[in-house]
């Protein structure tokens, strides 16, 4: 009988007993365990990764049935670690393992989308003119058509239109605005290159090509910590996360480890069974503090408080009281502590200048290279010594940037000084910055003298020109900064941990609320520890320390406590700053495909923050002063305007990068030089100083000097990074708002100095907004057009990570879905049409790009002193020295494609390098050929091909050290002369390896050790930052050559950070002027927003996952405590808003006793599109976490042309920090959901 009659008859059949009874015999139908067997068979298996930004960088497995995808689940064949160390598996968390949802989800982007309106006025043009260029501009030149579509930005309103449609226009877009305001108006933003290089390199290679601006992210991201390239010269170098297994202390600070960084997390565990201490540092009762054997809970944003306090413990019982002798020797061969500051003579009293040089003194101590870049000590002998290493040996000579203990002028043997102490000609009153007593009413104060005199051992010296100058020692700064009795008779300095002076254990109890006695004792531990080990000591540390406006602070305040200890460059120890997917570890090979290093040079690149800062007018909001920032020791007459005019000035001066650059466009600069007879450099510097041309970024509001075109990809801009939501919707997109402050015009306040102000900031500035995702996101709502790009299971590409030594790559385990693309092929796309647009309007042309003074290059030794401005008539003009480099670079405009889809013959010509030293690649460029096949014909023709993206990763592959022997050998090869010491036999074992992209699908490869990084890739050791600088003795990359604790640049010392010092957050002044401004009846209350990193989401990712969603709360929510919720009337899962000057979000309350009062956390990053009610401040839709935020830039960072301190893309420059913003919270009253269905409904009041 049938199976579908047999199951009628099921309950009917019987079949033979047995076990008197007690059994029976079925014969029924099982065809239903088919179902489950069918969920999990597959056709084939295929390797492919997430790129997410979220540092894992795992292998997965991805199983195919019937060329759809079904499901993945994590790899376990990882190279194999040490026999002493456990393996990298299991690697992977929930959220990857809901990936594949996505792929067929409604939240899928299928086709090509335009805004309706657009695609109707396109159409139209198009009928009217056949040159699609002057189509655009019969568009985008009628202020009534721009205005239509930009204004329905965010309001829906998408259709279906074709990838022939969409490139036509954006080409046309990006023609006519070139043509017109210049290639630096086109712009492009797309974060971490790490996870998904390829697919970065992509869009970046397209801008580059024709000259368009390249955005920073990990400055903008906050994930760039200034402390590291203020002490290393280095943006970040971190440990894997299998060294945490080497340690023998470890804090995890502001880490929370197994949500955040969930693969790693088992090393964590895993250490504590060998006896590892480890400690937890978080405001709130996170997920790490299970895991450790203590919990510290300081007030969030009082960190540095707390590190200064712990560095006084280390300092007076290791250094002084029961000195180390690993610490002695450590601090003074691998720091700048031994070198000499001069003092400057104040009102009765001394203040720390800057470093002394060698050219300070008489005969420059026979150096006659770079003797104003090279730092003096005293050795053991008493004499004054130009002590190798320091950056002055790096250019312009060779085989003395080591660390050797030498003489810089005689080679000789030297034992540095660390103290005058006992050497001394005199004791001096030197006065230090305190900013303790300053702050706002919600975070603790101590208030003591604004300015501190210590008492500190002295020398006096003859200069050069005759005059006599007190000097001392970074070392007896330190110590005196840090509050330490020496016996000097210094009434500021504590006898004890239980004075309340700064810094003592006391004294910061009374700022963080942590007990002292916990203070002493972690930092007793950690400090004994790492004596006992040599530096076993380690602190975790996380990206919500460097989310503060004075992120630097916190952070050096870490990396000091690891330097007293002798932490930094030993495997086990040192700093773990684990944020964004920032290790490109195949960096040098990637380059120059991502900027198009192989066809011009240089690209253009932009620091984010401050281009956001301009062009989303956020500074026209700005609150806080630089003269609130200064120091008490400071001149203040010398630093007026506001902080948007201390930018304009890092541009001039070649500081900072500027986009748009100039207030002309720049292809037509060239020709104008050549009517005036002159070249495009002169004529340029000649037009800046007469005022003929000017920057920019001092005119932001004239219509001319602000993006056109911005491309988004791998990002979510609008819905994740984008700080000051509200101000880019209004003055970047031209839409709705939600901002309730007022700017500085109709507040009546102080306007800029350097930028002209007009009193109705431009809105909408952005003619096309580009957006490429597999998902529609926020920012794909704000778009103009959104292509769909391949998910990461359907692009070939590579990812690599700080935190495991591996290279892996996504693969295209099946075709892209619907009409998606991978981005190598959209931007091809994009460059093919824009090669064909361009005719008759763009040709070989001259563009004039303005480069900053740049880090690793010998540029980096600009102004060696004093601060001069050359519009203020201090210095002249000089390009590369007092403003950018000014540079021609030649753009064959109708050959983008061409050159888009093959290697450069630069590569040749100049070959490849990276961080400050260089190597032929002709070899390489023969093995490409070979490779990659040949271009047979055109304006490439001789040059390897790069038609696919496996083609551009093979290139990435050959060109780069860590995955090309050979490359790694002359890498280190190249080094090797700087220092003067062979650095070969690092890679020398490896030099036959080539890895390829097939090598790496079917296994995960460990990378070669390369010089671009400061740890080696090694069979017995495990990845640690510094340690080549330890143990190799290559200098850092700074001043001194060594780990600097003393800034000794100009605004470093006025604005009061020369030293570490304790900074409570700034006062933004969003709250008072909407507080009760727009009452429901219920209570308000100000609490501190924080946005840390959440569970269910990775950003923005899987944020509206319906398997994250299921497990999480399912839309919006903020946390708070117990006691504000009880002021407040708001019990768990209310609706609430929260709100200031910035604009307002609604969600759901998440009350807990695991959050302190005064503070609520909204986990990043929560977007717009799920579960989301009206705003009763706005009437818009609720907005998202960074409707509340605006962010305003330290001037400390703008800091450039001075050896670490200088601008490198994405390694130093403004952060877009968020966490000292206060917003008002309330409960909801209405709750509407704008959807016209009779959802609305009504919160009871509070009573």
């Amino acid at each position: 009988m049938s199976k579908f009659l047999d199951r009628f008859r099921y309950f009917k059949q019987k079949g033979e007993t047995f076990a008197d009874g007690h059994g029976q015999i079925h014969e029924s139908n099982r065809d239903w365990e088919d179902g489950y067997r069918n969920r999990w068979s597959h056709d084939k298996v295929v390797r492919s990764t997430h790129g997410v930004n979220c540092t894992g960088s795992c292998s997965w497995k991805i199983f195919v049935k019937n060329g759809l995808v079904t499901w993945e689940t994590q790899q376990t064949d990882y190279p194999r670690t040490r026999p002493d160390m456990p393996n990298h598996e299991p690697r992977g968390c929930p959220r990857g393992a809901s990936y594949s949802w996505y792929l067929y989800s409604a939240n899928r982007l299928k086709y090509p989308l335009m805004r309706k309106r657009l695609m109707k006025m396109w159409r139209e043009a198009k009928v009217q003119h056949s040159d699609p260029v002057t189509a655009w501009a019969s568009i985008i030149e009628d202020a009534d058509k721009a205005k239509s579509f930009k204004q329905a930005r965010g309001r829906g309103g998408f259709v279906r239109s074709s990838w022939q449609e969409v490139n036509e226009l954006i080409a046309a877009s990006n023609v006519y605005t070139v043509k017109t305001y210049g290639p630096d108006r086109v712009a492009g933003f797309s974060p971490i290159p790490a996870m998904s290089m390829v697919s970065y390199a992509s869009g970046a290679r397209y801008l580059s090509l024709i000259g368009g601006t390249c955005l920073s992210f990990y400055d903008w991201y906050c994930d760039l910590p200034p402390a590291s390239p203020m002490t290393w010269g280095e943006q970040t170098d971190v440990p894997e996360s299998a060294d945490w297994y080497n340690s023998s202390y470890i804090i995890a600070w502001g880490s929370n480890v197994p949500q955040t960084r969930t693969p790693d997390a088992h090393f964590f565990t895993e250490v504590r069974y060998k006896g590892t201490k480890t400690v937890a540092v978080t405001p709130d009762y996170a997920e790490i503090a299970k895991l450790c054997d203590l919990w510290l809970a300081p007030k969030q944003g009082t960190d540095s408080a707390m590190a200064l306090a712990m560095g006084h413990v280390m300092l007076r019982e290791f250094h002084l009281d029961n000195p180390s002798q690993y610490f002695t020797d450590y601090v003074r061969r691998y720091t700048d502590m031994p070198m000499l500051v001069m003092l400057e003579e104040r009102d009765g009293y001394y203040a720390a200048g800057r470093m002394l040089r060698a050219a300070d003194l008489v005969d420059a101590l026979g150096q006659e290279n770079n003797p104003q870049w090279k730092t003096v000590a005293i050795n053991d002998s008493g004499e004054l010594i130009a002590p190798n290493g320091s950056i002055g040996f790096r250019w312009g000579e060779k085989g003395k940037w080591n660390l050797e203990q030498r003489n810089g002028t005689t080679g000789e043997d030297a034992q540095l000084n660390l103290s005058l102490l006992g050497g001394h000609d005199d004791i001096a009153e030197v006065g230090f910055p305190y900013f303790g007593g300053e702050g706002t009413e919600h975070f603790n104060k101590v208030e003591l003298e604004n300015i501190l005199l210590h008492k500190l051992p002295v020398k006096r010296l003859q200069l050069a020109d005759g005059s006599t100058a007190l000097v001392t020692t970074v070392y007896d700064l330190t110590l005196a900064n840090y509050g330490l009795d020496r016996g000097l008779g210094d009434a500021n300095c504590a006898t004890h941990y239980d004075d309340i002076k700064a810094y003592t254990p006391a004294w910061a109890e009374q700022i963080t609320g942590v007990p002292r006695a916990h203070i002493i004792r972690t930092a007793r531990e950690f400090a004994d520890n790492a004596d006992k080990t040599h530096g076993r000591s380690m602190i975790i540390v996380g990206a919500g320390l460097n989310h503060w406006y004075h992120m630097d602070m916190n952070y050096r305040g870490l990396i000091n406590m690891l330097i007293f200890c002798g932490c930094v460059g030993q495997s086990g120890g040192g700093w773990a700053h684990y944020v964004g997917q920032e290790k490109l570890r195949p960096q040098t090979g990637w380059t120059p495909l991502a900027f198009a290093l192989d066809w011009q040079r240089p690209p253009r690149h932009m620091n984010s923050t401050s281009y956001f800062y301009n062009h989303s007018s956020q500074w026209r909001y700005e609150s806080l002063t630089a003269q609130e920032l200064l120091s008490p020791l400071a001149d203040k007459s010398r630093y007026s305007g506001n902080l948007i005019d201390f930018n304009v000035r890092a541009e001039r001066m070649g500081w900072l990068p500027s986009a748009p650059q100039l207030g002309t466009n720049p292809l037509r600069i060239a020709a104008d030089a050549q009517k005036a007879g002159m070249s495009a450099v002169d004529y340029t510097v000649k037009a800046l100083k007469e005022g003929k041309i000017r920057f920019a970024a001092e005119q932001p509001e004239n219509g001319k000097n602000h993006p056109r075109n911005l491309f988004v990809w791998r990002s979510n801009l609008l819905g994740s990074s984008g700080k000051g939501h509200e101000y880019m919707l209004k003055y970047l997109l031209g839409t709705e708002n939600g901002i309730q402050g007022k700017d500085l015009g109709k507040q009546g306040a102080v306007k800029p100095e350097e930028v002209e102000w007009v009193d109705n900031g431009l809105d909408g500035k952005l003619d096309l907004v580009v957006t490429l995702d597999f998902r529609l996101s926020s920012t794909c709502l704000y778009s103009d057009i959104v292509l769909p790009t391949a998910t990461w299971y359907e692009k070939d590409d590579m990812n690599t990570s700080d935190m495991h030594p591996f290279i892996h790559p996504l693969s295209a385990a099946v075709d892209p879905a619907w009409e998606s693309k991978s981005d190598w092929e959209i931007y091809k796309g994009i460059a093919k049409k824009f090669s064909e647009v361009c005719v008759g309007h763009l040709g070989v042309e001259t563009d004039v790009v303005t480069l900053p003074i740049q880090h690793d290059s010998a540029a980096e030794l600009a102004q060696p002193f004093d601060v001069k401005d050359w519009k203020k008539g201090e210095c002249d003009l000089i390009p590369g020295k007092t403003a950018p480099h000014i540079i021609p670079v030649e753009r064959d405009y109708p050959a983008t494609y061409e050159r888009f889809t093959s290697i450069g013959p630069l590569m040749e010509k100049i070959g490849n390098g990276g961080k400050g030293i260089a190597w032929n690649t002709q070899s390489e460029m023969d093995l490409l050929r070979k490779l990659n096949y040949v271009k047979q014909d055109g304006p490439a023709k001789g040059q390897p091909m790069l038609n696919t993206a496996i083609d551009a990763a093979e290139m990435i592959l050959t060109l780069a050290p860590e995955t090309n022997g050979k490359v790694a050998v002359k890498a280190w090869a190249a080094l090797s002369e700087f220092t003067g010491r062979d650095h070969t036999h690092l890679a020398t074992n490896k030099e036959e390896e080539k890895i390829r992209f097939r090598d790496i699908q079917a296994q995960p490869r460990k990378i070669i050790s390369s010089p671009t990084w400061s740890g080696l890739e090694d069979e017995h050791v495990s990845y640690n930052a510094g340690y080549t600088n330890v143990h190799e003795l290559i200098p850092w990359r700074t001043l001194s050559g060594r780990q600097q604790l003393y800034q000794d640049h100009q605004w470093m010392r006025d604005f009061g950070e020369s030293l570490l010092v304790y900074r409570p957050p700034i006062d933004t002044r969003s709250i008072k002027a909407v507080m009760g401004e727009k009452s429901n009846g219920n209570p308000e209350k100000a609490l501190n927003f924080l946005t840390p990193h959440q569970k269910w989401g990775i950003h923005s990712t899987y944020s509206d996952n319906l398997l994250m969603l299921t497990l999480s709360r399912g839309g919006p929510i903020v946390w708070m405590s117990e006691a504000d919720a009880k002021d407040l009337g708001i019990e768990d899962n209310d609706w609430i808003e929260v709100f200031n000057s910035n604009g307002a979000l609604t969600a759901r309350a998440v009350v807990s006793q695991r959050v302190p009062a005064g503070m609520t956390m909204m986990y990043h990053a929560q977007e717009r599109i799920v579960n989301l009610p009206g705003s009763e401040i706005t009437g818009q839709r609720g907005g998202i976490h960074n409707s509340v935020t605006r962010i305003s830039p330290k001037p400390t960072h703008m800091i450039g042309g001075y050896a670490q301190l200088a601008y490198g893309f994405n390694y130093y420059g403004t952060v877009g920090s968020n966490r000292d913003e206060f917003v008002v919270v309330r409960k909801m009253k209405n709750i509407y959901w704008l959807d016209g269905e009779g959802n609305d409904q009504v919160q009871e009041s509070v009573k």
